[in-house]
Protein backbone atom coordinates (compact mmCIF):
# COMPACT_ATOMS: atom_id res chain seq x y z
CA UNK A 1 0.00 0.00 0.00
CA UNK A 2 1.71 3.39 -0.83
CA UNK A 3 2.46 5.68 1.42
CA UNK A 4 2.60 9.26 2.13
CA UNK A 5 4.55 10.80 5.55
CA UNK A 6 2.69 13.56 7.04
CA UNK A 7 5.17 16.00 9.17
CA UNK A 8 4.79 17.07 12.49
CA UNK A 9 4.66 20.85 13.34
CA UNK A 10 4.96 22.58 16.32
CA UNK A 11 1.77 23.39 17.10
CA UNK A 12 3.18 27.04 19.25
CA UNK A 13 4.74 28.01 15.60
CA UNK A 14 2.09 27.56 13.58
CA UNK A 15 -0.32 30.48 12.16
CA UNK A 16 -3.90 28.92 11.23
CA UNK A 17 -4.48 31.98 9.16
CA UNK A 18 -1.61 31.48 6.64
CA UNK A 19 -2.69 28.00 5.07
CA UNK A 20 -2.46 29.55 1.54
CA UNK A 21 1.01 30.39 2.36
CA UNK A 22 3.66 28.52 0.65
CA UNK A 23 6.08 29.17 3.78
CA UNK A 24 3.40 27.27 6.24
CA UNK A 25 4.01 24.31 3.93
CA UNK A 26 8.11 24.18 3.95
CA UNK A 27 8.49 20.81 5.75
CA UNK A 28 5.80 18.84 4.33
CA UNK A 29 6.53 15.98 1.86
CA UNK A 30 5.21 17.46 -1.93
CA UNK A 31 3.04 14.48 -3.33
CA UNK A 32 2.61 14.41 -6.95
CA UNK A 33 2.14 10.70 -8.27
CA UNK A 34 -1.00 11.36 -9.51
CA UNK A 35 -2.74 9.47 -12.76
CA UNK A 36 -5.75 8.55 -14.43
CA UNK A 37 -5.72 4.83 -15.43
CA UNK A 38 -8.81 4.71 -17.16
CA UNK A 39 -7.70 7.71 -19.63
CA UNK A 40 -4.84 8.02 -21.84
CA UNK A 41 -4.83 11.58 -21.54
CA UNK A 42 -1.71 12.90 -19.74
CA UNK A 43 -2.64 14.35 -16.05
CA UNK A 44 -2.35 17.93 -15.61
CA UNK A 45 0.20 18.22 -12.60
CA UNK A 46 -1.28 18.32 -8.64
CA UNK A 47 0.61 18.78 -5.64
CA UNK A 48 -0.42 17.21 -2.46
CA UNK A 49 1.01 18.20 0.95
CA UNK A 50 0.27 17.76 4.17
CA UNK A 51 1.61 18.54 7.89
CA UNK A 52 -0.25 17.81 11.69
CA UNK A 53 0.07 18.94 14.91
CA UNK A 54 -1.71 17.77 17.97
CA UNK A 55 -4.79 19.85 17.66
CA UNK A 56 -5.08 19.53 13.60
CA UNK A 57 -4.38 17.87 10.06
CA UNK A 58 -3.62 20.39 7.20
CA UNK A 59 -3.91 19.79 3.71
CA UNK A 60 -3.36 21.49 0.74
CA UNK A 61 -3.83 20.67 -2.94
CA UNK A 62 -2.42 22.66 -5.82
CA UNK A 63 -3.78 21.67 -9.04
CA UNK A 64 -1.96 23.05 -12.25
CA UNK A 65 -5.14 23.79 -14.21
CA UNK A 66 -6.55 27.44 -15.53
CA UNK A 67 -9.61 25.56 -17.03
CA UNK A 68 -11.60 25.01 -13.97
CA UNK A 69 -15.42 24.13 -14.64
CA UNK A 70 -17.77 24.74 -11.70
CA UNK A 71 -21.28 24.37 -11.90
CA UNK A 72 -22.56 27.32 -9.70
CA UNK A 73 -26.46 26.75 -10.42
CA UNK A 74 -26.81 25.82 -6.69
CA UNK A 75 -25.15 24.44 -3.71
CA UNK A 76 -26.42 21.40 -4.25
CA UNK A 77 -24.99 17.69 -4.34
CA UNK A 78 -25.96 17.62 -8.16
CA UNK A 79 -24.07 20.46 -9.08
CA UNK A 80 -20.74 20.07 -6.58
CA UNK A 81 -20.69 16.47 -8.46
CA UNK A 82 -20.70 18.39 -11.63
CA UNK A 83 -17.60 20.03 -11.02
CA UNK A 84 -13.83 19.96 -11.29
CA UNK A 85 -12.78 19.42 -7.28
CA UNK A 86 -10.59 17.96 -5.53
CA UNK A 87 -11.43 15.15 -2.52
CA UNK A 88 -9.99 13.62 0.20
CA UNK A 89 -11.56 9.92 1.79
CA UNK A 90 -11.10 8.32 4.81
CA UNK A 91 -11.80 5.03 5.95
CA UNK A 92 -12.16 3.46 9.70
CA UNK A 93 -11.34 0.06 8.28
CA UNK A 94 -10.27 -2.09 5.31
CA UNK A 95 -14.09 -3.23 4.65
CA UNK A 96 -14.93 0.37 4.44
CA UNK A 97 -17.57 -0.07 7.05
CA UNK A 98 -17.84 3.03 7.03
CA UNK A 99 -15.61 5.45 5.16
CA UNK A 100 -16.01 9.53 5.17
CA UNK A 101 -15.85 11.67 1.99
CA UNK A 102 -14.80 15.58 1.68
CA UNK A 103 -15.54 16.52 -2.14
CA UNK A 104 -14.48 19.91 -2.53
CA UNK A 105 -14.33 22.41 -5.45
CA UNK A 106 -11.97 25.35 -6.27
CA UNK A 107 -14.52 28.20 -4.58
CA UNK A 108 -14.42 25.34 -1.47
CA UNK A 109 -18.23 24.22 -1.51
CA UNK A 110 -17.50 20.82 0.56
CA UNK A 111 -19.71 18.13 -0.28
CA UNK A 112 -18.99 15.85 2.75
CA UNK A 113 -20.62 12.45 3.27
CA UNK A 114 -20.48 9.37 5.26
CA UNK A 115 -20.55 6.09 3.27
CA UNK A 116 -20.54 2.54 3.26
CA UNK A 117 -19.97 -0.27 0.97
CA UNK A 118 -21.23 -0.72 -2.62
CA UNK A 119 -21.81 3.26 -2.65
CA UNK A 120 -24.50 3.90 -0.08
CA UNK A 121 -24.11 7.48 0.53
CA UNK A 122 -25.41 9.44 3.68
CA UNK A 123 -25.35 12.82 1.99
CA UNK A 124 -27.32 14.13 5.79
CA UNK A 125 -23.98 13.46 7.58
CA UNK A 126 -21.51 16.26 8.01
CA UNK A 127 -18.33 16.05 9.32
CA UNK A 128 -18.27 17.79 13.37
CA UNK A 129 -19.11 21.32 13.11
CA UNK A 130 -16.62 23.11 13.75
CA UNK A 131 -14.01 21.09 13.13
CA UNK A 132 -12.71 21.73 9.24
CA UNK A 133 -12.01 24.86 7.60
CA UNK A 134 -11.33 25.69 4.32
CA UNK A 135 -9.85 28.13 2.22
CA UNK A 136 -9.04 28.52 -1.71
CA UNK A 137 -6.99 30.80 -3.99
CA UNK A 138 -6.27 30.81 -7.86
CA UNK A 139 -3.37 31.51 -9.58
CA UNK A 140 -2.20 32.48 -13.16
CA UNK A 141 -1.29 28.73 -13.68
CA UNK A 142 -3.15 27.13 -10.82
CA UNK A 143 -5.66 26.87 -8.36
CA UNK A 144 -5.27 25.67 -4.59
CA UNK A 145 -7.40 24.12 -2.05
CA UNK A 146 -6.30 23.74 1.89
CA UNK A 147 -7.72 22.95 4.73
CA UNK A 148 -8.01 22.06 8.12
CA UNK A 149 -9.14 19.24 10.37
CA UNK A 150 -9.48 18.35 13.44
CA UNK A 151 -7.34 15.63 15.33
CA UNK A 152 -10.18 15.22 17.60
CA UNK A 153 -13.00 14.64 14.74
CA UNK A 154 -10.73 12.38 13.17
CA UNK A 155 -10.28 10.54 16.76
CA UNK A 156 -14.13 10.25 17.24
CA UNK A 157 -14.58 8.99 13.83
CA UNK A 158 -11.80 6.36 14.34
CA UNK A 159 -9.67 6.63 11.51
CA UNK A 160 -6.21 7.36 13.21
CA UNK A 161 -5.06 4.03 14.21
CA UNK A 162 -1.15 3.64 15.44
CA UNK A 163 -0.62 7.06 14.07
CA UNK A 164 -1.81 5.87 10.57
CA UNK A 165 -4.74 7.21 8.54
CA UNK A 166 -6.03 5.40 5.93
CA UNK A 167 -6.50 7.78 2.90
CA UNK A 168 -7.74 8.17 -0.42
CA UNK A 169 -6.58 11.18 -2.68
CA UNK A 170 -8.34 12.35 -5.82
CA UNK A 171 -9.31 14.49 -8.27
CA UNK A 172 -11.95 15.37 -10.94
CA UNK A 173 -11.42 17.33 -14.23
CA UNK A 174 -14.48 17.96 -16.27
CA UNK A 175 -13.87 19.02 -19.77
CA UNK A 176 -15.37 19.32 -22.81
CA UNK A 177 -16.66 16.05 -25.17
CA UNK A 178 -16.66 16.68 -29.12
CA UNK A 179 -20.87 17.56 -28.74
CA UNK A 180 -19.99 20.53 -25.95
CA UNK A 181 -20.72 18.49 -23.00
CA UNK A 182 -18.77 17.64 -19.95
CA UNK A 183 -17.35 14.74 -19.01
CA UNK A 184 -14.80 14.44 -15.79
CA UNK A 185 -12.26 12.68 -16.11
CA UNK A 186 -11.20 10.62 -12.77
CA UNK A 187 -7.95 10.79 -10.96
CA UNK A 188 -6.16 9.11 -8.17
CA UNK A 189 -2.89 9.21 -6.20
CA UNK A 190 -3.23 4.71 -5.67
CA UNK A 191 -4.46 3.18 -8.97
CA UNK A 192 -7.24 0.89 -7.49
CA UNK A 193 -7.13 -1.64 -10.71
CA UNK A 194 -10.70 -1.76 -11.73
CA UNK A 195 -11.86 -1.92 -15.47
CA UNK A 196 -14.08 0.96 -14.67
CA UNK A 197 -13.64 4.21 -12.51
CA UNK A 198 -14.00 3.64 -9.26
CA UNK A 199 -12.86 5.86 -5.82
CA UNK A 200 -15.19 3.84 -3.36
CA UNK A 201 -13.19 0.93 -3.17
CA UNK A 202 -10.57 -0.42 -0.85
CA UNK A 203 -8.13 -1.03 -3.22
CA UNK A 204 -7.77 2.93 -3.99
CA UNK A 205 -6.76 4.08 -0.96
CA UNK A 206 -3.00 4.35 0.36
CA UNK A 207 -1.74 5.50 3.71
CA UNK A 208 -1.02 8.97 5.61
CA UNK A 209 1.70 8.18 8.77
CA UNK A 210 1.94 11.01 11.26
CA UNK A 211 5.95 10.78 11.25
CA UNK A 212 5.95 12.07 15.20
Amino acid sequence: MKEYHVTLIDENQKNECKILNPVFWEKAHCLTDFSSPWNNNPVLKIEFRALWDKKNFYFKFRVFDTDVYIDEKDDSVESICNSDRVELFFRSNDKLDPYYCLEIDPSTRLLDFHALPEKVFDYEWKWPEKHIKLESSTDEVSFTVAGIISIESLEKLDLIHNNTIETGVYRAKFSTDKNGNYEPTWISWVNPNTKEPNFHIASSFGKFVLVQ
